[in-house]
């Protein structure tokens, strides 16, 4: 087997290159539009896309269809321009609710999204979907996707360190002695990488917060709660107490997502915590690596704890769009039965839109688990009203553990964030 940093090059190569079949880069590296649809999808639901798009390719051979993959950094900063310049492709991932620029909320506000109303999906979506994809009573995504946030561990990495998946927050904080002890470290961790400074705070605030206030979003919206009010405070000093104890990688404010899972599949970390697709990315650099993914405890009580759970990934039809028919088709094979279980089997996630057909996969049986049970919360930013909050959050985090900022200082800077104050 190659070495997985050579590996990894090649796939990180593929990844953010366009599979299609037409050359051109994210949004078009030529002046000439492509021909035929036009989707654009997150470089990280890559193995997932692909294999939607080869089934649909069969079921319309004489369709041209032309895939891009980006960053999360890049589609939520330069989609939404490219939609309003006209110059958006047909259809794209858009992210549930109203947390970032590509948000659901965000585009269907400036009529950049096609409602999806009628598409047949809507007939089988279940009604606890809806409030990340409507807007005002319409839909305007179909949701492909359920995925989680949570610890995602290496089978073979713990045994050989001789441990086991912690269940409360101190046998995690013993586990974390466990592995530095053996010259390893129990999380990769890539803050380099704005978009991964979210997870560690989601995971645990799941627990922290939602355990006791599952209303908490709508206290929130109500001016009930608040940031600095909240056992987000309790979350942070416990991300603050991880760092102290070694849990992550050294380093980790230069590490990057791609870099971590380098470090699981060659051993150096047991674990990382992460999205759910992100088991795929894994397998892609070792194929042979057997993974788990659990919920990250935050209490002693197991009983207690919660696991960010959540419509991750959707995709929305640009209302411009000049191949309008065949877009409707694409998006009509997202949401149907074939189209969900494709989506998930090779990305280790469930389907947004439950079937019965469906096989878990074994790695995930604690999210579908969960998902079952109604021990999951909300992603956060679905419902945080503009998507300031998200980007704050990114900064926020970077400076709290560069140690240029206090919990204070980070949950005040995201009360403003949420208020719309500067």
């Amino acid at each position: 087997m190659p070495h997985p940093s050579r590996l990894l090059v090649h796939v990180l190569a593929v990844a953010l290159a366009v599979s299609s079949t037409a050359g051109c880069g994210a949004f078009g590296g030529s002046d000439d539009p492509p021909t035929g649809l036009s989707v654009m999808a997150n470089v990280t639901d890559k193995s997932a896309m692909d294999s939607v798009v080869e089934a649909f390719r069969r079921h319309h051979p004489d369709l041209r269809v032309t895939v891009s993959y980006a960053d999360t950094n890049v589609l939520q900063k330069q989609l939404p321009d490219k939609l309003r310049a006209g110059e958006g492709p047909d259809v794209f991932t858009v992210w549930p609710g109203s947390g970032n620029p590509a948000s659901v909320s965000a585009l269907a506000s400036e009529d950049l999204l096609e409602d999806l109303s009628l598409r047949r999906f809507n007939l089988t979506m279940p009604m606890g979907v809806k409030p990340v994809t409507d807007v005002d009573g319409s839909t305007y995504a179909v949701p492909v996707n359920f995925s989680a946030i949570g610890s995602v561990y290496s089978t073979e990495g713990l045994e050989a360190i001789g441990g086991t998946v912690p269940e409360t927050w101190s046998e995690l904080l013993t586990l974390c002695d466990t592995a530095r002890d053996d010259g390893k470290v129990l999380f990769a961790l890539g803050n380099s990488t704005p978009w991964v400074r979210q997870l560690v705070p989601y995971a645990l605030v799941a627990t922290t917060v939602y355990a006791d206030r599952p209303d908490f979003d709508r206290d929130m919206e109500y001016g009930k709660e608040s940031f600095t009010r909240s056992r987000w405070r309790t979350a942070l000093h416990k991300y603050l107490e991880m760092e102290e104890r070694g849990c992550f990688s050294a380093d980790h404010l230069n590490t990057t997502y791609e870099d971590t899972l380098d470090q699981v599949a060659s051993g150096r970390a047991v674990g990382v915590i992460q999205i759910a697709s992100t088991l795929s990315a894994v397998r892609a650099v070792d194929p042979d690596l057997d993974l788990r993914m659990t919920a990250l405890p935050a209490t002693d009580d197991p009983d207690e704890t919660r696991m960010p759970g959540a419509v991750s990934a959707a995709y929305g039809l640009n209302p411009d769009s000049l191949h309008r028919r065949d877009a409707l088709a694409f998006i009509d094979f997202l949401g149907s039965e074939e189209g969900q279980n494709l989506y998930n089997r090779s990305g280790a996630t469930l389907p947004a839109i439950p079937n019965t057909s469906f096989a878990v996969d074994p790695a995930v049986k604690e999210v579908a688990e969960r998902q079952k049970a109604g021990t999951t919360v909300p992603f956060m930013d679905q419902r945080w009203p503009n998507s300031a909050v998200q980007q704050t959050h990114f900064a926020q985090i970077r400076a709290l553990v560069a140690g240029t900022a206090d919990v204070d200082e980070v949950l005040t800077a995201l009360d403003h964030a949420y208020q719309g104050r500067s």
